[in-house]
């Protein structure tokens, strides 16, 4: 549950257990998980839970976890909840986290075996201030859990790996903002970071728009401010100042004018276009692509290769890239020209995408092979999004699989033939998705 268990005990042939929270937190946050569950230990605040076939898997997963929570300090202040545990949820969970105070909710897709993924525990530590300690009025404000969320996340990973990795994750999302911002529309008002919910459902404008153009305007106000070095005792001052509140935007951006007035630099920055405005930012922070150059340089490789004679990467360029380097070179390829299915079954003897543990890897190969209109992968994919719930995953390989014509009718069939096991947020999406009647 949401808050801190202080006993249990044995009541009418069952168990009774009595919890405790005595931090102020908004209603949304309040959860239960009932389950035959085992926990593991994984930090001095930190306890994992998950059913018996996988807890130790997520023990090793998630280890580090008290490394990010004490860096999240380092930035943020200190950290209010007493504990932080963590709920492994069944694959149908449609979400990459929930930031449930106490315990967090987490995807089973974040067991890649090597903690790659661990970066989505990150940015649920980060919403113990940004979210829970301070929290949105409403979901027309949402970026201020969100964006804020990525911007302290990406901080975390900066710290504990390097500036240069910071900068690469945020450099990479770019490509799938704009990608979000083309598939909504660069002018519709549900690409606005403030937007107009009115006659709007709230999961039809859910987007990574919150998230990502949230983030970017956080990281131009930094870089207006001067860097880290100014912009972070500003945040320490934010949380502590709105701590246990409910705000709108116009909040913070008149704590955030008050609080750099001395700043003449301030008066550059453009509110109304970053807050009211469609499509992309109306700047993207010049950071650091040295990561992202090495992979530009294979990607260049390959799409330019003709097919023919051996392929113009190796083991050890797959060697030399990180995970989060092989999730950007498939994100590109996929967003490129559908490639030869030749070409990409040498590309798979190279990578062994086919045998690969990592979610995010898994999700952009079968993104790439329905694009090339590779058949025998119609079934892996299929079989695949029948197991994951995570929408992040489902929503765009049914969107794929729906726009290939001769698929088309299989893809709404296998929809229909599933619905009944999903959450009811992942069936609504898929419904206008795929359009088909609740």
């Amino acid at each position: 549950m949401s808050a801190i268990c202080n006993g249990s005990k044995e009541l009418h042939g069952g168990k009774l257990s009595h919890f405790v929270q005595t931090v102020p937190m908004p209603s949304y946050l309040i959860a239960i998980a009932v389950g035959v569950l085992q926990s593991r230990k994984i930090g001095p605040r930190s306890h994992v839970w998950a059913e018996k076939e996988i807890i130790e898997d997520c023990a090793f997963e998630f280890a580090e976890t008290e490394h990010q929570l004490k860096t999240a300090e380092e930035i943020c202040g200190p950290y209010v909840w007493g504990i932080y545990d963590l709920l492994v949820l069944p694959p149908s969970f449609p979400y990459g986290g929930m930031e449930n105070p106490c315990l967090t909710f987490v995807t089973p897709t974040l067991l890649a075996g090597d903690r790659s993924l661990a970066n989505v525990v990150a940015h649920e530590i980060a919403h113990s201030w940004t979210g829970n300690l301070i929290t949105n009025r409403n979901f027309e404000h949402f970026w201020l859990n969100e964006g804020f969320t990525v911007f302290v996340e990406r901080k975390i990973k900066g710290r504990l790996e390097s500036p240069q990795s910071q900068d690469f994750d945020a450099y990479t999302h770019v490509t799938e903002l704009n990608e979000t911002v083309n598939r909504i529309g660069k002018d519709s008002p549900l690409t606005q970071l403030v937007v107009n919910l009115k006659g709007v459902h709230p999961d039809d404008a859910f987007s990574i728009i919150p998230y990502e153009k949230g983030q970017t305007f956080l990281r131009y106000l930094e870089n207006v401010v001067g860097g880290p070095e100014n912009f972070e005792p500003f945040l320490r001052k934010y949380f502590d100042t709105f701590k246990y509140k409910s705000i709108e935007t116009k909040d913070f951006q008149d704590f955030f004018n008050n609080y750099f007035n001395s700043n003449p630099d301030i008066t550059l920055i453009d509110w109304k276009t970053w807050l009211y405005s469609p499509g992309m930012p109306p700047v993207i922070p010049d950071y650091d692509k040295s990561l992202a150059v090495i992979c530009d340089n294979l990607i260049e490789k390959f799409l330019k290769w003709d097919g023919e004679g051996e392929i113009p990467l190796t083991i050890d360029d797959k060697k030399n890239l990180t995970t989060n380097q092989i999730i950007y070179f498939l994100q590109i390829i996929s967003e490129a020209e559908a490639q030869p299915i030749k070409k990409l079954e040498m590309l798979n003897n190279v990578f062994g995408f086919n045998d690969i543990k990592n979610s995010e890897i898994t999700f952009r190969w079968l993104r790439v092979c329905i694009k090339a209109r590779w058949e025998e992968k119609v079934h892996v994919a299929l079989t695949w999004i029948n197991i994951v719930g995570r929408m992040k995953f489902v929503r765009p390989l049914y969107r794929d699989l729906y726009q290939w014509e001769e698929i088309k009718q299989r893809t709404v069939d296998n929809f229909l033939a599933n619905r009944h096991s999903m959450m009811h947020v992942s069936a609504y999406t898929l419904e206008k998705d795929l359009h088909v009647d609740a």
